[in-house]
Formats: structure tokens, C-alpha cells, sequence
């Protein structure tokens, strides 16, 4: 037997041995120790492997199934490319009537394998769940005791708008004035859309160009990064596609990055502040957003806890900004990410799915 001819070794079988196979209740086969092929094999072993190309012969049966993308030789859990099922296969060395064979027994795992993914996809949900009803009340609460001063800032600053026309005021007076109107009435517009978040609505999701974001943002920390005696850099990929999102609630988000960031270099010389904002298509082809910052970075337990409600940095913080954000992204369909920036600082970014073919 040792010394039989591979080309034939598949077709030659061992009578007695397919009997035994045959009482086996799952998927089992034997192959040839020193050529590698089918001895033996009961019915389900034909019936679950019997379409799968190189199913005859040991080594054509693990090439077959290396080819599903799994690592079969660092688990004994693989998924069959011919049917898509799980299967968990055991060996064991036997000799019978002399020769040295290799024992397969395949057990169909799969619907163990959708159960435990069905269990993981409901813990999941739950838990974003949970986090959206902590996030929400919170929201709630700063929106309801936040909407009335900020109703009387812009009535404030309508008055003023008028008196200093009626006055004939200086130019630079007025333009103060609307601009602060202008970021009054955005935290006005980003309040309502965090009511309708926390009311669990689908938030007003269109195609968007992520360069409009970024001006809107850049325009609104204007005057923070003069303070800071920061350029703040735009680097968007020139062919970038319009995001599907929200816009107010994606500008908040990248709004709070980009705060964040300035905050982290106040203590950095001026020379060596460099803030930069990145868009690309990733290689899942969602749209994946950087905002990267030359400060003092996080330390990897600092990092672990960055999206955690109501952990912070800062001293003054309250630790809700990165978990709101996080929430946000999430309810587009995205993912907020942090990673160590090369050279020093910190990269904050997040992802927001392609508008074409949604919007």
C-alpha cells in the first residue's frame, strides 16, 4: 500500500473500513497517511464534500478550503466554499489492514456559528442602545436649558443689528455682530438636530460635499485658530465623492475634532503647531475623515477610554463631547477612530458612507 501509485491510490478502497464510516452520523473520510488519497467514505462525507473540487485526495480537500480565506491550519473552524457551510474537522491517525490512514470527522457547525453571530449582533445592538439613551438624556437636558438663552442671544443681536443701522455704526461693529449671530443661530441648528437624534428619528441624511463641512467649521473656528496663531490645513483628495450624512450633525462632529485639536497644542510652540484636515476614500470605500494635530498625544490607557461617557483629559471637561460624536457616527453607519499621529500628536477621524447610490 505504502508504495502505491498517487494516480491510483484514490480509486483503490478499503472495503471493511466504508462500513464503519457509514455509522458514523457525521461527515467522515479516510485518506492515505503517505499519498494522501480517499480511501474510504460515508454517504454525508459525498453528499457535504462531493461537490468541492479535490475532494478525493487529502491535500486537493485542505487547498480547497484554504481558498475560503480561512487559516485552517490555525484552527480546526473553517467555512466550505462550495455551500458556505461551518464545518469543525478532526483528524486522527488509524492503520487498517496494514496501511497508515488519516481519519476525518467534519461536524456541520453552522447554525451554532449564526447563533453565536445572531447572540454578538443583539449584544451590539443592545449596547449602542444603551449608549444612545445616556448620550440622549444628557442631550436632552443641555438642549431644553440651552434653547432659551440662545433664543434671547440672537433676539439681542437682531436689536443690535438694528440700532447700529438706524445709527449708521462703523462696519466692523456690524460685522462682529453678524458673526455672532451666525454662530448663535448654528448652535440653535445643531440643538434641534440633537432633539431629533434623541428622539430617535432618522436624522436628515443627503448627499453632501465634505469641503462645504470643512468650510463651514474652518469659517466658525476662525477666530480661535487667529488666537491661536494657527494655519489650519484642508487636504481633501481632489475626485472625493459627497458624503451621505446629516450635514449639521457631521459638522458638529468635525467641529469638536478640530476643537479639540487646537486645544491639545496651546502649550506647543507656536512653530511647531500644525493642524491638518484629511479626506480620502478608504479601502472599503467609505469616506474617511483626519484631523491631525502635532500636540502632546495620548498615552495607550488614555486611549482606551477616549469614546467612554464622561472621561476626559481635560481639566475642565465634562467627557461627553467624544462619546456624543461617536453616537453620531455610529448613526450614520460610520466608525470613530483614534490613532497615534507619526512625528508626534494625535489623529482623530471618522468614517460616513459614499452618498452615491443613497442620496
Amino acid at each position: 500500500m505504502a508504495g502505491m501509485d498517487p494516480a491510483t491510490a484514490a480509486t483503490t478502497p478499503i472495503p471493511d473500513l466504508e462500513p464503519l464510516l457509514q455509522a458514523v452520523p457525521f461527515a467522515c473520510a479516510a485518506f492515505g497517511r503517505d499519498d494522501g488519497g480517499l480511501r474510504a467514505a460515508n454517504d454525508q462525507y459525498r453528499r457535504e464534500f462531493g461537490a468541492l473540487a479535490g475532494h478525493e485526495r487529502r491535500a486537493g480537500l485542505l487547498g480547497a478550503l484554504r481558498a475560503s480565506e480561512v487559516d485552517i491550519d490555525a484552527g480546526r473552524e473553517v467555512r466550505a466554499p462550495h455551500n458556505g457551510r461551518w464545518y469543525s474537522l478532526y483528524w486522527r491517525d488509524i492503520e487498517q489492514q496494514g496501511e497508515a490512514l488519516s481519519l476525518l470527522t467534519a461536524i456541520d457547525i453552522s447554525e451554532r456559528i449564526e447563533t453565536l453571530d445572531s447572540h454578538k449582533s443583539r449584544q451590539e445592538k443592545l449596547l449602542f442602545t444603551s449608549r444612545l439613551m445616556s448620550v440622549g438624556e444628557m442631550a436632552a437636558t443641555l438642549a431644553h436649558e440651552l434653547n432659551q438663552p440662545l433664543a434671547a442671544i440672537v433676539n439681542y443681536l437682531n436689536g443690535s443689528l438694528r440700532l447700529v443701522g438706524q445709527a449708521g455704526g462703523p462696519a466692523q461693529v456690524e460685522r462682529a455682530l453678524v458673526a455672532a449671530r451666525t454662530q448663535a443661530e448654528h448652535a440653535a441648528a445643531v440643538i434641534a438636530r440633537v432633539r431629533e437624534f434623541v428622539r430617535a428619528r432618522e436624522p436628515r441624511r443627503d448627499a453632501h460635499s465634505l469641503a462645504a463641512i470643512a468650510g463651514t467649521v474652518l469659517e466658525l473656528l476662525r477666530l480661535e485658530a487667529e488666537r491661536q496663531q494657527l494655519d489650519i490645513e484642508v487636504a481633501l483628495a481632489a475626485t472625493l465623492p459627497d458624503v451621505y450624512a446629516d450635514k449639521v450633525m457631521v459638522e458638529q462632529v468635525l467641529l469638536n475634532l478640530v476643537k479639540n485639536a487646537i486645544e491639545a497644542m496651546r502649550e506647543v510652540d507656536v512653530a511647531e503647531r500644525d493642524l491638518r484636515i484629511e479626506g480620502r476614500v478608504n479601502l472599503d470605500g467609505e469616506i474617511e475623515v483626519r484631523v491631525c494635530d502635532r500636540g502632546s498625544g495620548m498615552s495607550p490607557a488614555e486611549s482606551e477610554q477616549l469614546f467612554s461617557p464622561f472621561y476626559t483629559t481635560k481639566s475642565d471637561g465634562l467627557g461627553i463631547g467624544l462619546a456624543i460624536c461617536r453616537s453620531i457616527i455610529e448613526y450614520h453607519e460610520g466608525r470613530l477612530f483614534f490613532e497615534p499621529r507619526e512625528g508626534g500628536g494625535s489623529i482623530f477621524g471618522f468614517t460616513l458612507p459614499r452618498a452615491e447610490g443613497r442620496a
